[in-house]
């Protein structure tokens, strides 16, 4: 096919628009009103993202009078043993009330008690956080309404593919329109990436692409682009792993049920975690009790009343993943006398839930300058969704800042038509093998060498299939922009699965439980692996791995008495 190309200009370009890219694009338009803003999209934007059909609901709410910004840091701490940028964490307990306040005042519903405050419900260890959203399922047509009336502009169905770097600066980025096939080059004085999470990384059980519990259209695709861009990403070897209804693509929502009474519990109907918020000790525990003869593990709320049952039904059935009520009906299942049956999700890559991510500070800025990133691939840990809103809120003002006196910079041709030859190579051989097959065969050796718990000699294993995966990737074909959207995708994640296997050979111990248990050093080690692992694409094209200093607290927490522990004595 022919391929034409389309120029764009802006000042401030947002590439995703979910959660963190809609709040991006509306508050650097609150900072400049005369600026240019641009949210591109793979997708659209009235249903993208990891909260296409809203959230059930806020498990980060700092409120007061419930718990204070201090309290929310140190939990954090506590529960991502120690190692965070806790400046990063604190912008999230600090400014998530008022992002609340905000969000109510669009037209975003949250649950209140009789006397009109917010509901707030305790799911971690120390604290409440949790505030239930039982209407919540209109969170993305409300956000999309505000970045139209804010004026900022919105492509939708054009992928970017790489970030362009100029003068050490970013200055852009390239990509392709999904639907006609267009190559798409934006110049921009700043660039804040608001891609999501790695969802796509390891192979569900039920062997779908597309089950993960993490929403399939997020593979990685800004976890590659932040490298290639030649930013820092840390903690890459914290994998997310959650707790899941078995065969199903979405949690059982113990956090949302607990609060009303329900409990997980092993096959003999006893509890044996004390706390449902979820970590990598909770994981832990989890995945010893599933191979301890004691499983399988479920939810069970066989025990509470029908008003009870139905509220749950209620909140759980309309939001998120609407889809879990047809599930069980499919089953013969029902709450008031089944226990639902919980499993261990394929591993991928958040913040948001866990702490791998693109090195940002408290501005949200990565160690590009220009570069912003925020949500989900921001290495904000257990960020969850409060916090995309807060750091697409700070990357957008910050970006605005930083702009002020700079012109734009011409992309190096030689780079686009480099790029422009990578990108489109599999239209050129439409008979080649198909992105599905090359996919299930890269996420199939993610499973059989980096799920955890790891071990060295399998993860060595699994780094030399990666790299040598590039041989593979040349062979895909496509036979449409659709087909080509996929096949970008794929490498994508074969770059943050070698990421992910050079992360977890590079930490030499086992830490954050579950998230990084390495079989050949079982042990946490403090004196030489309290600090973060982080890597980057040096400048002859290597990725290198090196250590970095967790910052000073700002919030005093006692590591060597406070440990992260679920486990029910």
């Amino acid at each position: 096919m022919s391929v034409n190309t389309q120029w764009m200009k802006t000042d401030v370009l947002v590439i995703g628009g979910g959660t963190a890219g809609t709040m991006a694009g509306i508050k650097a338009k609150q900072a400049n009103p005369d600026a240019e803003v641009l949210i591109l999209e793979k997708a659209n934007i009235r249903r993208s993202g990891a909260i296409a059909m809203g959230m059930d609901g806020v498990n980060t709410a700092v409120i007061p009078g419930h718990s204070t910004p201090e309290q929310y840091t140190r939990e954090v701490t506590i529960a991502n043993d120690g190692i965070l940028h806790q400046k990063a964490v604190y912008q999230t307990a600090k400014l998530g009330y008022e992002t609340i306040q905000e969000l109510e005042s669009w037209g975003v519903k949250f649950q209140k008690d009789p006397q009109g405050n917010y509901d707030v419900k305790q799911v971690h260890r120390v604290g409440k956080y949790v505030l239930p959203m039982p209407e919540g399922k209109d969170l993305k047509p409300i956000l999309t309404r505000q970045v139209k009336r804010h004026k900022v502009r919105v492509t939708n169905r054009v992928m970017a593919t790489r970030v362009l770097v100029r003068e050490g600066r970013a200055i852009g980025a390239v990509g392709f329109d999904v639907r006609g096939g267009d190559f798409v080059v934006i110049q921009a004085k700043a660039v804040i990436l608001c891609t999501g999470a790695c969802g796509r990384l390891g192979l569900p059980a039920s062997g779908y692409l597309y089950g993960t519990y993490e929403n399939p259209t997020n593979a990685g695709d800004g976890y590659s682009m932040a490298y290639h861009a030649g930013a820092e990403l840390t903690n890459i070897e914290c994998f997310q792993i959650n707790p899941l209804i078995k065969d199903y693509n979405g949690p059982a929502c113990a956090y949302v049920a607990g609060p009303f009474g329900a409990y997980t519990a092993n096959a003999e109907g006893h509890r044996f975690i004390n706390c449902d918020y979820w970590s990598g000790q909770m994981m832990l525990e989890i995945w010893k009790e599933l191979n301890s003869g004691k499983g399988p593990i479920q939810l069970k709320m066989t025990h509470l009343d029908e008003d009870t049952i139905s509220e749950i039904e209620s909140i759980l059935w309309s939001n998120e993943r609407p889809s879990r009520e047809r599930f069980h009906e499919g089953r013969g299942e029902d709450y008031r006398t089944h226990g639902v049956e919980m499993n261990i999700s394929e591993i991928g890559l958040c913040s948001g839930h866990s702490a791998s991510g693109v090195w940002v500070n408290e501005k949200a800025q990565t160690t590009v300058p220009g570069l912003y990133a925020a949500g989900d691939m921001a290495s904000v840990p257990h960020n969850y969704m409060i916090g995309a809103f807060v750091y697409g809120r700070l990357a957008g003002t910050h970006a605005m800042e930083y702009i002020q006196d700079l012109d734009y910079l011409e992309p190096d041709r030689d780079l686009l038509e480099a790029e422009r030859f990578r990108v489109y190579a599999p239209l050129n051989q439409p008979n080649g093998i198909p992105h599905t097959q090359v996919e299930y065969k890269l996420r199939r050796l993610v499973n059989d060498y980096l799920q955890p718990p790891k071990s060295g000699n399998k993860m060595e294993i699994g780094l030399r299939h990666f790299v040598r995966y590039h041989d593979t990737l040349a062979q895909m074909g496509a036979r449409d922009p659709h087909e080509l959207m996929r096949c970008t995708e794929v490498h994508f994640i074969r770059d943050c699965a070698e990421m992910a296997a050079r992360a977890s050979l590079y930490r030499r111990e086992s830490r954050w439980g579950l998230y990084h248990y390495r079989l050949d050093f079982p042990d946490k080690n403090n004196e030489e692996w309290f600090c973060h692992v982080n890597l980057k694409k040096d400048d002859s094209g290597e990725m290198v791995l090196f250590k970095r200093s967790v910052e000073p607290y700002v919030v005093e927490v006692d590591l060597g008495k406070d440990v992260y522990d679920v486990a029910v004595k």
